[in-house]
């Protein structure tokens, strides 16, 4: 602990004297402090014991002395040594009694105790404190690391330093969800914070918010939150040596942390980092392999994946998998030229490519990109499920897009369509407005496309399934469509497209310019025939015209097209261009 005014009362070699506020000598002293200016204020930052003489003063003014004494309880200052037989043989009544109804600790300093010797003795103190707090520090790091490099790994840790705490302590993954907690119970506790830990992520790391406790602001680098409900402090710490955040340590205390509390918590935060975080040369190596991987698979080399693969995937490649392909459309609704599928002859992805196994938070090909990526999201979301699970992903960032290989009713996969319904949920189920502005797009513009379940063999087949459905998706305006899901449903969506609206324009541009001129209405006539499948009086009826007059209105449109409406492809093409300017009308 540190020095307090107590301790300092009953030091040996001091010989001081309490005359007022006996009930306070266990406030901490920060400092000590020689002042005979009339008003030391400005130089104080509280906690200090402030030692004088009484040369510059009127310690005999009761009026000035109640002045002098509210300033310092004022300024925090925590003590008020005053030196006798100096100018005043005995501490003045006025000073005394104004410290009295004040409530600040009057001290009698005898004329051979010189006021650097009550300086030593406070420096000395604060020495001995902090070396207490470093020593029982080191000493926690070491009880910490060991913890971390045993079997149980982060779980051992966080109870270590719960107890060294004596509070509890709880580990969030990438994804926000909680990991570990000791004792058992903080795991309900820090279910409650999900909220900030998920304010904790959005920001840049490193970063850290302080909930409850009465806090009425963070510390340095800290932000307070509310939460009422709970009479504990808890602080939380971002994990990750970059920007965006791997992991949230959470440690809830009675009162704020003390210095080598401090120390133990921020051993816990470094080794929990080396524990969430690879090295960027195993990064690189994996990226290498991952990619090598993806593309024998799809280059239909399954047997040479396998061996190149080894013992990394677990059993990812002996098990019925699906493949998933994402990305964030740069645009609105038009159709995006498909990206063909990586071949042995391509370079490896320029983002890394990761595995997720048992009791590990795989790293990521986000790199530095912040949490609010959607594509580096939904790779937290799909590995941190994984990792609790002990199932392996093969995750390779490919340019603007993601390429995914999760077990099939893994809870990878699980996580993901969970992920969509969330986000669909919010933004609701109404597809995108298809002239939408080429902005920066955002994290509900997250498009997926999920493959029918494949072995190795069919890897290639399974990545055009999902480029399928990922088309279908980005056009139905949703955000995740699997590939059991593309036949259902109407082909005419499909036609909500530039290319398709301009091609029926063209086709239809003459017959609306004819009805255009007042002699006939082609379009409308046209419509119905083709609706009717040809039969004349059916269509002349929804007219309301005769059916030669019908006839003849279809005589007059093939001479207008050049095309014969018996070819039935004609028909077909008419029929789409009739629909497509509608859906494109009604829009």
């Amino acid at each position: 602990m540190p020095p307090t005014l107590a301790s300092l009362v009953r030091h040996p070699g001091l010989k001081l004297s309490v005359l007022a506020g006996e009930d306070r000598l266990e406030t901490p002293v920060r400092w000590a402090h020689v002042s005979e200016l009339a008003d030391p204020v400005p130089y104080m930052e509280g906690g200090e014991l402030l030692l004088i003489t009484a040369m510059q003063i009127e310690a005999d003014d009761p009026e000035e002395m109640s002045r002098y004494v509210r300033r310092l309880v004022g300024a925090g200052v925590v003590g008020l040594g005053f030196a006798l037989g100096v100018k005043y043989a005995e501490v003045p009544p006025a000073l005394a009694a104004a410290a009295k109804e004040e409530g600040l600790p009057l001290i009698g300093v005898p004329r051979p105790t010189p006021f650097i010797a009550i300086s030593k003795a406070v420096s000395a103190a604060i020495a001995a404190d902090q070396y207490r707090a470093v020593t029982a520090g080191f000493e926690a790091q070491r009880e910490l690391t060991r913890a971390a490099i045993g079997a149980e790994g982060p779980t051992a840790l966080l109870a270590r330093l719960a107890a060294h705490l004596d509070g509890w302590a709880a580990l969030y993954d990438a994804s926000g969800s909680v990991v570990a907690a000791a004792p058992d119970w903080a795991a309900r506790r820090a279910a409650r914070l999900t909220a900030d830990v998920e304010r904790l992520r959005s920001r840049p790391g490193p970063a850290s918010i302080v909930v409850g406790g009465g806090c009425a602001a963070g510390a340095a680098g800290t932000e307070p939150a509310e939460d009422t409900a709970v009479t504990d402090r808890v602080e939380l710490q971002s994990l990750g040596t970059g920007r965006r955040t791997r992991g949230v340590l959470a440690v809830g205390t009675g009162a704020p942390l003390g210095t080598a509390q401090r120390y133990a918590v921020h051993s816990a935060v470094a080794l929990l980092t080396l524990t969430t975080e690879r090295s960027r040369a195993l990064q690189d190596a994996e990226q290498r392999l991952g990619g090598a991987v993806l593309r024998m698979l799809l280059a239909g080399e399954p047997d040479h994946a396998r061996a190149v693969a080894g013992r990394l995937y677990g059993g990812l490649l002996d098990a019925p998998f699906r493949m998933l392909v994402a990305e964030v459309p740069s645009g609105g609704g038009a159709a995006q030229q498909p990206h063909a599928a990586p071949s042995a002859a391509d370079e490896a992805p320029t983002e890394a490519a990761t595995t997720t196994t048992a009791g590990t938070s795989a790293g990521t090909a986000a790199g530095e990109a912040e949490a609010c990526d959607p594509l580096a999201t939904l790779i937290d979301i799909m590995e941190a499920a994984a990792a609790r699970t002990g199932e392996s992903v093969l995750v390779v960032p490919d340019g603007g897009r993601l390429i995914v290989l999760a077990p099939d009713g893994g809870a990878a996969v699980m996580a993901c369509a969970e992920h969509a319904r969330t986000v669909e949920g919010r933004r609701g189920t109404k597809a995108r407005p298809r002239d939408r502005t080429a902005a920066a797009p955002s994290g509900d513009e997250l498009v997926i496309g999920l493959s029918a379940p494949a072995g190795p063999i069919a890897a290639a087949a399974a990545y055009r399934q999902a480029e399928q459905a990922l088309s279908v998706a980005r056009r139905r305006g949703r955000m995740l469509v699997e590939h059991e899901q593309v036949a259902a449903g109407s082909v005419l969506p499909l036609l909500a497209d530039d290319a398709v609206r301009a091609f029926a324009d063209g086709m239809l541009r003459a017959l609306h310019e004819h009805d255009a001129t007042g002699r006939g209405d082609l379009v409308a006539s046209l419509r119905a025939w083709l609706s009717r499948h040809g039969q004349w009086d059916a269509a002349a009826a929804d007219l309301g015209v005769h059916r030669h007059t019908l006839r003849y209105r279809m005589r007059r449109v093939e001479e207008i097209l050049g095309r014969s409406l018996d070819d039935p492809d004609v028909r077909m093409e008419l029929w789409l261009a009739l629909k497509a300017t509608a859906s494109g009308t009604s829009a």
